[in-house]
């Protein structure tokens, strides 16, 4: 289909494995989300959400290929300490 990245990828759906779709896909795709706009920005803690952050790019992110972004769009009940954790996390400053 000449896809390139693989958009909007959501933790939650059943078979939605990061680690397995890495191993199968990793060499032909690029991903980007993977970070629960369902659960854990929403309803986790920062600490849930540096969790899931270090998670996906030490899998995922693996040889490359990873875009670390949220699942969708955050919405406006998201707190905003959990904002500042996922970019604070992603750019390694995970103090902020």
């Amino acid at each position: 289909m000449g896809l390139d990245i693989l958009d909007a990828m959501q933790p939650e759906p059943a078979g939605m494995n990061p680690p397995e779709i890495k191993r199968l896909y990793g060499d032909k795709l690029t991903f980007c989300g993977l970070i629960s706009t369902q659960q854990t920005l929403p309803h986790g803690t920062a600490q849930d959400v540096r969790r899931e952050v270090r998670e996906r790019l030490e899998i995922v992110g693996r040889g490359g290929g990873y875009i670390l972004s949220p699942a969708h769009c955050i919405q406006p009940d998201t707190p905003l300490e959990n904002v500042l954790a996922l970019y604070a996390e992603g750019l390694g400053v995970g103090g902020l």
